[in-house]
């Protein structure tokens, strides 16, 4: 039996996660410090781009009324610790090339990329409040 997605339709669920992040994004107080968001409005304007469910225009006006820090932290798939579950249904193969296209999304926006190293959970959290600090 063919196992089924718990996704809906790639672009409806697109535009669901563009609304939960807009609402995510409104809700952050950025005037006490760095806050870190695990996905942003970016990402789901990439999964509507992939899906052909926006125009470029559409995609610039978000961009631009929903600005990030232009150092956006990357982690990469990591084949030795990817699993799959019952909503985690992507192979590490579409992880990557979900990774992949994130990576250029950003960077066609103009954001400044850094991927997180695949190495303990110390060595990853000192390489990003370096990177932090550097800013």
């Amino acid at each position: 039996m063919a196992r089924v997605s718990p996704r809906p339709e790639p672009a409806l669920f697109a535009h669901e996660v563009l609304s939960a992040d807009i609402e995510k994004y409104r809700e952050v107080d950025i005037s006490d410090g760095p806050r870190f968001f695990d996905r942003g409005v970016l990402d789901a304007l990439w999964m509507l781009d992939a899906e052909n469910a926006l125009t470029y225009d559409q995609a610039a006006r978000y961009v631009h009324d929903f600005p990030y820090n232009r150092r956006v932290f990357l982690l990469p798939p990591w084949k030795e610790i990817y699993d799959t579950d019952a909503e985690r249904d992507q192979t590490f193969e579409q992880s990557v090339e979900v990774f992949e296209g994130l990576k250029r999304w950003y960077r066609q926006w103009g954001y400044e990329t850094l991927e997180v190293p695949r190495t303990h959970v110390g060595e990853r959290v000192s390489f990003i409040l370096e990177a932090v600090d550097n800013i």
